[in-house]
C-alpha cells in the first residue's frame, strides 16, 4: 500500500514537473514569437522607408511636372480672359450699366 501511495505521489510530482516545463516552454515560445514579430515589423518598416527614399525624387519630379502643366493652363486661361476683357471690357461695362439703369 505504501509503495502504491509513493508511486501515485511520484507520478503526481512528475506530472506537475511536466506541466511546469510545458508551461515554461509555452511562455518562452510566446516571448520568442513576440520578438520575431517585432523584428519582422521593424524590417518591413525599414524597407518601406528605403523605398520611400528611393521613390521620392521621381514623385517630386512627377508632382512638379503636374504643377507646371496646371500652371501653364491657368496662365493660358488668364491670358485669354485678359484678351477678352481688353477687347470687350468697355462694351461689357456699358451693357451692365444699361441693364442696371433700365431695370
Amino acid at each position: 500500500m505504501k509503495d502504491m501511495v509513493k508511486e501515485i505521489v511520484d507520478m503526481d510530482r512528475k506530472a506537475r514537473e511536466i506541466m511546469d516545463e510545458a508551461q515554461q516552454e509555452k511562455l518562452d515560445s510566446e516571448k520568442e514569437i513576440s520578438q520575431m514579430r517585432e523584428k519582422i515589423r521593424e524590417d518591413y518598416l525599414a524597407k518601406a522607408r528605403e523605398r520611400i527614399k528611393l521613390n521620392e525624387p521621381q514623385e517630386r519630379e512627377a508632382a512638379e511636372k503636374a504643377w507646371k502643366a496646371v500652371e501653364a493652363r491657368q496662365n493660358e486661361i488668364s491670358a485669354k480672359l485678359d484678351a477678352q476683357y481688353k477687347e470687350n471690357g468697355k462694351r461689357w461695362a456699358e451693357e451692365l450699366a444699361r441693364r442696371v439703369l433700365n431695370a
